[in-house]
């Protein structure tokens, strides 16, 4: 009975973290037609959380098994406490980084929790990193690799994509009048829903992955399997946490690194909505945010590079490369004061 406790506890950190993900991450989606005046506040974040909610739903589930893969632990009772732990870092690490504005990665956050919790509990050999299929060429990428290489290039892809269709469009509409930006905001309105979908789909199954690995290790569901109630309910927290709206970031990323009109907008949501689109397909759990920051950049870069605030970039750059080392040692921290208080209340 004591275990099945804290499975409960784990589930329901999970969807708190999901909860702050919705807060955190889905900002990126509708800072840029907030920015524009494409849509008012409220339109945005409604579009992004319903739009959000179909994707965690429809979704597949190709990026929760890169996510489960990167476990390589028995679905016990140690596991819980470590995905307990790992939940709680990333909460704590997307509340302190939401309240200063900074647009970090939930994904990095989850991730460096799960490996510190695993770390300290069952040791780095139970980590899968992966680094053997990186050097072998009879292998796919998979493991801590495959999620680092993913995050580390989602804003590179952002970036140079954003680069290529500001320019491209910038040739396109030479000649166009002012009224192109009726259509380019109304546009704007279908691409941010198939960015939020997106979004919900990737970012709802590394949590549901890691959910039914808790339910395994409890011997509530059989393998492999997610119920359709955790994707209902995950689903309609991340929902919640979008309608929040994370405010302070959705100003650093629409207002704080170019002054976005309606063509550059644009251009960064098919940039980093494509983008995701293709990431699901393969797997690859990439940061939303990641994307969106380096589109933003990217339409900046090439329309007046003079004009972005290299600043708040430097800032971004500094986050990510601290969040995961950041989650990782709260992680590590969480999960011995964690398994003392389960031998002391559990075992007796």
């Amino acid at each position: 009975m004591g275990w099945d406790i804290v499975a409960v506890l784990v589930i329901i950190a999970a969807f708190i973290f999901l909860l702050t993900n919705g807060l955190h991450d889905a900002s990126s989606v509708v800072a840029t037609i907030i920015a524009c005046g494409a849509a008012t506040p409220v339109q945005a974040i409604l579009l992004a959380a319903g739009a959000g909610l179909l994707g965690a739903l429809l979704g597949g589930r190709a990026v929760a098994n890169t996510i489960v893969n990167l476990i390589d632990l028995p679905p016990d009772h140690l596991l819980l406490l470590v995905l307990l732990a790992a939940f709680l870092a990333a909460v704590g690490w997307n509340l302190v980084t939401w309240q200063f504005g900074l647009p970090s990665s939930s994904t990095h956050a989850l991730v460096g929790g799960l490996i510190g919790s695993l770390w300290v509990a069952a040791g780095a050999d139970h980590v899968v990193w992966g680094i053997s299929d990186l050097v072998s060429s009879t292998h796919q990428i998979s493991g801590v690799v495959k999620v680092i290489i993913s995050l580390l290039i989602s804003p590179v892809i952002g970036f140079a994509a954003a680069v290529l269709l500001q320019k491209t469009m910038e040739f396109l509409l030479r000649n166009a009048n002012f009224a192109v930006n009726l259509w380019l905001k109304r546009s704007q309105w279908v691409i941010a829903a198939l960015l939020a979908f997106s979004h919900g789909s990737n970012d709802t199954q590394k949590i549901l992955g890691l959910v039914s690995l808790v339910l395994i290790a409890v011997k509530w569901v059989g393998l492999s399997q997610i119920p359709l109630w955790s994707q209902f309910i995950g689903g309609s927290v991340m929902f919640a946490g979008t309608m929040f709206g994370g405010w302070s970031i959705i100003k650093t990323l629409g207002r704080k690194i170019y002054p976005l009109r309606p063509i550059h907008s644009f251009n960064s949501l098919v940039s980093s909505g494509g983008s995701l689109f293709i990431a699901n397909l393969l797997g690859a759990p990439i940061s939303t945010t990641h994307l969106v920051a380096g589109s933003i950049i990217g339409v900046g870069a090439a329309d007046e590079y003079r004009m972005v605030n290299w600043e708040i970039g430097k800032e971004m750059v500094l986050a990510w490369c601290i969040t995961m080392p950041a989650s990782a040692a709260m992680a590590a921290l969480l999960f011995v004061i964690l398994s003392q208080l389960a031998n002391r209340v559990i075992t007796g």
